[in-house]
């Protein structure tokens, strides 16, 4: 299933940060004690348990939805992801299409970072280098006063690699454990179970690693900047102070 845990969504101008809490509940924690706890015929049955626990990651998508009120591509390939997975479950296809879904979706996030060079809106503008962390005018300002603006692109470019390895890595990770976990046939309970496990250790074997390369992007991005225009990095990071009512 691995859902990707939807972060940096920033509601409409409410103030409100997402609850980490809430979004670990609704994508892995609901999800994998229904289908370890509740695919016995006892409780609710294996087809039964499947839709019951996809439902939780699609309801917390569509929250996410309509607070922001705009469609992001990666939570909808993250739900379009988590219907596949149940439709290959429901269908009972071969437990190998799951591996390879699961490997699939992230290898699409680096392929798609990788092609966005291309054009005019790179994604590391989206993941790292926004107006919602940096102050990117400042930094643009001060970069083409340092004549330093072509070399800050390059430097991008490399950060675009880092952010597009961080998605290769959870593909490689992805296919690797749905393959070692996913053994049954579909439309069992030990099916339902593997595929509960799968979801409760994709945050630890999966997430984590690529958060860090993701970390290590962001940090390399940060050093251009402060190298490339002279500035300090608590001058060119955003600071949101809360005012209270």
């Amino acid at each position: 299933m691995n859902s990707p845990i939807q972060t940096n969504k920033t509601p409409k101008n409410n103030g409100k940060s997402e609850n980490l809490l809430l979004n670990l509940a609704f994508n892995i924690i609901i999800p994998t004690l229904i289908l370890t706890k509740l695919s016995g015929e006892d409780y609710l049955g294996t087809k039964l348990a499947i839709v019951i626990a996809l439902a939780f990651p699609i309801i917390y998508g569509l929250k996410d939805f309509l607070t922001s009120r705009k469609l992001n591509f990666f939570s909808a390939l993250g739900v379009i992801s988590i219907l596949l997975t149940g439709g290959i479950s429901l269908l009972e296809l071969d437990p190998a299409y799951i591996a390879i879904k699961e490997a699939a979706v992230p290898a699409l996030f680096g392929v798609a970072t990788l092609i966005s060079l291309k054009t005019r809106y790179p994604l590391v503008k989206t993941f790292l280098y926004n107006d919602k962390i940096l102050q990117t005018d400042l930094i643009a300002e001060t970069l083409e006063k340092n004549s330093n603006s072509q070399q800050f692109e390059k430097c991008l470019v490399n950060a675009s690699w880092l952010v597009a390895g961080s998605f290769f890595l959870s593909s490689v990770l992805n296919y690797i454990l749905a393959t070692v976990l996913i053994t049954s046939p579909a439309g069992t309970v030990e099916f339902n179970e593997q595929l509960g496990k799968m979801t409760a250790l994709s945050f630890p074997v999966i997430a984590i690693p690529a958060m860090l390369v993701l970390m290590g992007a962001l940090f390399y991005l940060f050093r251009g900047i402060t190298r490339l225009t002279g500035l300090k990095l608590e001058e060119v990071i955003h600071h949101h102070d809360k005012q209270k009512d």
